[in-house]
């Protein structure tokens, strides 16, 4: 049985407009909980978006 590895990266928005991407992957609960700190911190469009190996998200805008 092979096994498939998920990563996901965050994209935002800062509470001053600038449209920020993640510069590492997680695994989905990893990227859960950074979702919840950026909202935390008053980022709005926090979004999980998932990845290939290898890859990053671009920045939203």
């Amino acid at each position: 049985m092979t096994t498939t590895m998920q990563n996901y990266g965050l994209t935002w928005t800062t509470p001053d407009g600038t449209p920020r991407a993640s510069t590492v992957a997680y695994d989905k609960p990893s990227a859960a909980e950074q979702k919840t700190a950026l909202e935390a911190a008053g980022c709005i469009s926090v979004q999980i978006v998932a990845v290939k190996p290898g890859e990053l998200p671009d920045p939203q805008g």
